[in-house]
Formats: structure tokens, sequence, C-alpha cells
């Protein structure tokens, strides 16, 4: 616009260099307008050209905005319509998104949180059902125990019914317990027992059925096997007479020992033990006191042979009995149960190989030291033991081989149990001296 209205003597160029420098613009002004040699400094020269300069440059900018008010105006007021009518298209898109979201607030996020509620509550009705599957299920085989447990006693046909007993609902019994244990026990997330122990139903169910069911199993099945006799030897209440009684021993033996291998294997074994030990004692006791009095002697080793009868009839019977499959146990437990015999572990628990053995074994253990009390105390007792040694060694020797073998048999082999013979002759004979 300058160039329009003719040269202009303002240097337009060095004010609008971008090092320009106000400070050394005003000093090259002063320098152009005076000496260097004068001493009073004439400023109103170079004040005056500035304000000239600045008068030329609004002068200038007065007559472009009053040549070009139209045109501006006319710009503004474009961009002004341009402006509103840019709004009003953002106003009608704003609209119309608000309205999407409404309609999509009420067909959707309305529609979700309701089925969100269904979901829950269906959820919830889920759960309550599982619950009650389990808890019917728990009772459901209480009520089973119940009947299989009256089964085992004898009262399942009522009051006025006079039904034997059944010792193979003992084992079907142990069997429902564990199944009720193994639901109960399942008590982690989305297992079938992680509620029901919660419930006072069940807790009512383990107190009043469950816990004393156990406790009748097991002290009904130790009972039987502290009553196991299966030798004819000695006078015995609860010795068979007859092949069927003999059977029907080994069944209700076997029915007891297979339910202590089901509620708890350190059961059976402990059992066990006890009859060992208490068939132990006994004889300790009674050897004991016919080694004091021995006409009595025949007779108390007759009772003897009797005990390792029993102990090597139940040998057997341990031996021929596979353990039970355990409901607790899955297919690796399976496998592992049915692999040896209930009397392995008895054997790797008493850490001998034989039975018989141990019992000969251990009675001259402790029968040694009571012989050697007697021929110390000396008197009668002492002197007819040493009259009557060969008798006392043939007795003794005849009650191991006889009580070695199995009930009912009569036929010996030779060279068997010889060494255990050896070992309760020389307890007896050892104190006595030549």
């Amino acid at each position: 616009m300058a160039e329009s209205e003719g040269p202009s003597y303002i240097d337009y160029d060095t004010f609008l260099d971008p090092n320009f420098s106000p400070t050394a613009f005003a000093n090259s002004l002063v320098i152009a307008t005076n000496n260097p040699s004068d001493t009073p400094i004439d400023l109103s020269t170079p004040l005056s050209k500035v304000l000239f300069d600045i008068q030329e440059i609004d002068t200038h900018i007065h007559t472009l905005t009053t040549q070009s008010a139209i045109p501006l105006l006319t710009h503004t007021n474009n961009q002004a319509d341009a402006g509103h009518r840019i709004v009003t298209e953002v106003e009608a898109q704003v609209a119309n998104l608000t309205d999407g979201y409404q309609r999509l607030e009420k067909e959707v996020i309305q529609r979700y949180e309701e089925a969100n509620q269904v979901r829950i509550a269906v959820e919830r009705l889920w759960e309550t059902v599982r619950i009650g599957r389990a808890v019917a299920r728990c009772l459901t085989l209480g009520r089973q125990l119940e009947t299989q447990m009256a089964e085992v006693t004898g009262g399942a046909g009522g009051p006025d019914s006079a039904k034997k007993e059944d010792h193979r609902a003992m084992v079907r019994a142990s069997n429902t317990l564990l199944t009720v244990r193994q639901v109960l026990s399942a008590s982690g997330p989305n297992e079938e027992g992680e509620h029901p122990s919660k419930v006072h139903l069940i807790t009512y169910l383990q107190n009043s059925v469950l816990t004393p069911s156990e406790t009748s199993l097991r002290n009904r099945a130790q009972q039987i096997i502290r009553e196991f006799s299966m030798s004819s030897l000695a006078s015995s209440a609860t010795a068979p007479t007859t092949y069927d009684q003999s059977e029907e021993t080994k069944s209700r033996t076997t029915s007891a020992l297979l339910t202590l291998q089901l509620l708890n294997p350190r059961l059976l074994v402990a059992a066990l033990q006890t009859y060992l030990r208490a068939s132990l004692t006994s004889s300790l006791a009674s050897v004991g006191r016919a080694l004091n009095s021995l006409p009595n002697l025949d007779r108390t080793l007759l009772e003897v042979s009797a005990r390792c009868q029993n102990i090597v009839a139940l040998e057997r019977l341990l031996d021929s009995t596979k353990p039970p499959h355990d409901p607790r146990s899955g297919s690796n437990g399976r496998a592992e149960e049915h692999s040896g015999t209930l009397l392995e572990p008895l054997l790797a628990a008493l850490d001998t190989s034989s039975l018989p053995s141990f019992f000969w074994r251990s009675l001259a253990e402790g029968l040694g030291p009571r012989v050697a009390d007697l021929m110390a105390k000396g008197g009668v007792v002492a002197r007819a033991l040493k009259s009557q040694r060969e008798r006392v060694k043939d007795s003794v020797r005849e009650c191991v081989l006889r009580g070695s073998q199995s009930p009912g048999d009569t036929t010996r082999k030779a060279g068997a149990w010889e060494r255990e013979a050896a070992v309760m002759v020389g307890s007896v004979m050892g104190p006595l001296g030549r």
C-alpha cells in the first residue's frame, strides 16, 4: 500500500529487522545530528525527527484503514456469518448426539442394568439350588447311614423284630460315612461342600448321626477283632465249633478289618497290635503262673498254642484281604490301595516277617527273666523245674509246633518253626542251667 501512494522516506526495513535495537537507533540519531566536539549535545533535533516519523506512520495507518474500511467490515461480517452457520450446524449435531445417547441409554444401559439384576438373581438362585442339592444328598446319605447302622445292630425291622445282625452292613455304613465326609470336606470355591457345612441341619446331622455312627462302627469293629478266635484247642466262648461258624467268624472279622481300614488305616493297625499285645500279655502271665505249678503247665501251654493258632488264622485272613476302595481317593489312590494286602502294614509296623514268629520271639523275650526270677528264689519250684526240665522242654517245644499250625490242621511241615521252638526252649532252659 505504501508503494501505491508513492515512496516514503521512512526506512521500514530498519524497523522490521529482527535485530533492531531501540538504543542503537537512538544513538545513531544523536550522532547524526551532533558533532562529536560539541560540548552541549542537542537532543531536540533527533527527538523532532522521531516524533515526525511517528506522525508520518500514524498518518499512513489512518489512510490505509480509511481506504480499506469497507473490505475489512465485509470480511468481518462474512466471518461472523460463517461462524453462526457453523454453530447452528454443530448445535444440530449435538442435539442428534444427545437424542442418540438418550435412546441408547434407554435401550442399552437400562436394559443392561435390568439384565445384570436378573443375572445376580439367577446366580444366587443357582447357588441356593447347589446348596439345596448338597444338603439333600447329605440328608439322604444320613438316612441311608441310619438304616445301615440299624442293620449292624439288628434293629432294622422295628422294635418287635428279632432280625439277625448283619456285619456286612458295617462296610456299607463305612462307605456311606466316607461319602458324606467327602461331600462336606470338598469346601473349596465352587465345590459341592463349600456352603452346606454352614447349614444348621448339616451341623445337626454331623453331631447326631455321623459322629455317633463312626464311633459305634469303630468300637464294634475293634470288639470283633479283640474277640477273634478260631482255634478249638482250648475252650472259648467265642471259638467256632462247626465249619459254618468258622466261616461266619472269618466273614465277620473281615468286615471288621475292612471297616477300620476305611475309617482310618491307623486304627486297623492299632487294633491288631492291641490284639497281639493282649495275647502276649495273657500268655506270659499264664505261663509264669504255670511254671510255679507244673501240674497246670500242659493245660496252660495248650491255651498258649490256641492263642498262637488264632494269630496264624488272623495272619492268613489279613494276607487274603485286599484293602477296600476309599471313596475319598481318586484313580491313582485306587491303584495304590489294591496293590497289597492288609497284612503288609501290620508287618511293617511290627518290623517282622511273620506274626507267629513275632508272637513266639516276644513271648520268649519276656519269659526268660521270669524263669530267672523263679530260679533265683529257689525252693520247691526251682527244684521241680530242674527235676522235670526234660518234660518242660518237650512241652514248650510241642506248644510252639502245635500253636504254629492253622486251626484244624493236623499235618506238620518238617523243619517248620524249629527256630521259634528253639528260642522258646532256650528262654526256659537257659535259666535252669544243667
